[in-house]
């Protein structure tokens, strides 16, 4: 597997994989479906394959085009008769990705402005009421479609009787550039994530006509995804609109500031060569253009999430309206302290943001192992952490410590998110590892690829192709099974598998997804006192 189909699998999924993981038929696939379901807005006629029924671009909300950019979304605008939405709809604007417009492979639309719409795929619209699997796409808010082939919602939705809705949402500057402290002209402050609120609240109000439960909804995402519903887990008009929550490969314990997002805008009015007088300027500017400066700006270094220094990227920060507080960092929301969370990693999240340059990293002696962490840590702290680790690893070349030590911060962050979540004594909060190791070699190296980030998507979602190995194929049914079984009830639990135990301070269980699952109380405990030692 070369790195430009490495990359295309594991961002939203984007290789073409044929779905061949066995499992039964879910118990009321044989009910014929509808292909035509009511909402609040008109008719919608969707189309059957798979044995299910797809629904594709369906709009939630209006175009947020001309005077509408950079503001809140508006419902959509109802039509009559029967609109068809049997073709996956246009992407958020971005740079093109792999199934993208002319040049992708015909999956989906070049990117667009007008780019609020949603999938949904059911096993049938009989108004059965199903647990909704709502799915938040990743690409670190600059990247990504609801349509990618990985996130393919149809072997869930056959093999586990669910629903699966997946939307999408204004991404990068279009979606996060905040004016209205610049010119309080009512401009929208988070207008992404307002997006995905109104994706949620359309579902919410339409779903049982598609056999969803309005009632039931589970929000999810990796990557950018997780982010994403992490701040959905942290917005109070959020929170009558959907029931349990899982955070994947994502650990946002903070959130940038207002001022910081302030501070973003006005940067970003000096690179376009306006200032705030000329803000309505902004309405006519190119998307393209926008696009450049966001490119520019994450070419020099700007992280799209997170608080780097001195200026935030474009991605969802406190507002103190739409998100009131950090995710996180002073405990968790607790207008959401009834809903039951997931919230976990892959064991070697960041090989994948080495698997797109030289492959020398994976190859490096005791001496390069040094000199790549020298940046981060320096003297008796990086002799400290390399011996905890090669303590707890003792059989890793230096490549995998790099690799081990590098993710663990992620890992450290997503113990934080379970610690402050059972710390409420309200719902529970699971925790996993995701384990298998794809042996699949890095490109021009021995090096395994493993569980690198993004790994989860396809095995989640059961859309693992039925050449790879037997041991991926039993762990995308275990992970499939689990996350369907959360939908189902609060509890990850599936049959065959072992009982996955809540996550407390004294215990610490931790569900190890593999082709064999395993629960594991305090995993690499070493590591974790490590990072307690050093807070």
């Amino acid at each position: 597997m070369d790195a430009s189909l490495t990359r295309r699998a594991l961002i939203g999924g984007s290789l073409s994989v044929a779905a061949t993981v066995g499992m039964p038929a879910a118990a009321h696939a044989h009910r014929a479906p509808r292909d035509v379901a009511a909402t609040r807005y008109g008719h919608v006629r969707g189309r059957r394959e798979d044995g299910i029924v797809k629904f594709l671009g369906v709009p939630y909300a209006t175009p947020p085009l001309g005077e509408l950019r950079f503001r809140a979304p508006k419902p959509p605008r109802p039509w009559s008769g029967v609109r068809d939405t049997v073709d996956f709809p246009s992407p958020a604007f971005q740079a093109p990705g792999g199934e993208m417009g002319p040049n992708g492979n015909g999956r989906m639309p070049a990117p667009s402005e007008d780019c609020l719409y949603l999938n949904i795929w059911t096993p049938a619209a009989d108004r059965r009421r199903r647990p909704v699997m709502f799915y938040h796409h990743g690409g670190g808010y600059m990247i990504g479609s609801g349509s990618a082939t990985g996130q393919d919602g149809s072997r869930l939705a056959k093999l586990y009787d669910v629903v699966v809705v997946e939307s999408n949402h204004r991404l990068g500057l279009l979606g996060y550039l905040f004016l209205d402290d610049l010119t309080h002209a009512d401009y929208a402050a988070n207008q992404g994530m307002l997006d995905i609120l109104a994706a949620l609240r359309w579902t919410a109000e339409n779903i049982d006509e598609f056999g969803g439960d309005p009632d039931d909804i589970m929000v999810w995402g990796e990557s950018g995804g997780g982010a994403k519903t992490a701040a959905v887990y942290t917005m109070p008009s959020a929170t009558r609109l959907f029931h349990k929550a899982s955070i994947e490969s994502a650990a946002p314990l903070r959130f940038p500031t207002r001022d910081g997002a302030t501070a973003r805008a006005d940067r970003t009015l000096h690179l376009l060569g306006l200032t705030r007088a000329d803000v309505t300027a902004l309405h006519d500017i190119p998307a393209a253009r926008l696009l450049e400066i966001q490119q520019s700006e994450a070419a020099n270094g700007v992280a799209p999430w997170g608080d780097p220094d001195p200026l935030p990227g474009f991605g969802a920060f406190v507002d103190g309206h739409v998100i009131p507080r950090h995710p996180f960092a002073d405990g968790a929301a607790p207008w959401s302290a009834g809903k039951p969370l997931m919230v976990g990693t892959t064991r070697d999240e960041t090989v994948f943001f080495s698997l797109f340059g030289p492959p020398d990293i994976f190859r490096i002696d005791e001496a390069g192992l040094r000199s790549r962490l020298g940046g981060t840590y320096q003297g008796a702290e990086l002799d400290r952490i390399i011996a905890t680790f090669r303590r707890s690893r003792p059989h890793a070349t230096p490549a995998q410590l790099y690799f081990a030590i590098t993710t663990s911060p992620i890992w450290r962050d997503a113990i934080k998110i379970a610690e402050a979540k059972a710390a409420q004594h309200r719902a529970p909060v699971y925790m996993y590892h995701l384990a298998y190791r794809d042996p699949t070699p890095v490109p021009g190296t021995d090096f395994p690829i493993g569980a690198p980030h993004a790994a989860d998507i396809p095995l989640k979602f059961a859309n693992t192709p039925g050449d790879r190995p037997a041991g991926e194929r039993a762990t995308a049914r275990n992970m499939s099974a689990l996350w369907a079984g959360f939908a189902h009830d609060g509890h990850p639990n599936a049959p065959g598998l072992p009982r996955w135990p809540a996550y407390t301070r004294r215990d610490r269980a931790t569900m190890w997804i593999d082709a064999t699952c395993r629960i594991v109380n305090d995993l690499d405990r070493s590591e974790r006192l490590f990072w307690e030692d050093r807070a």
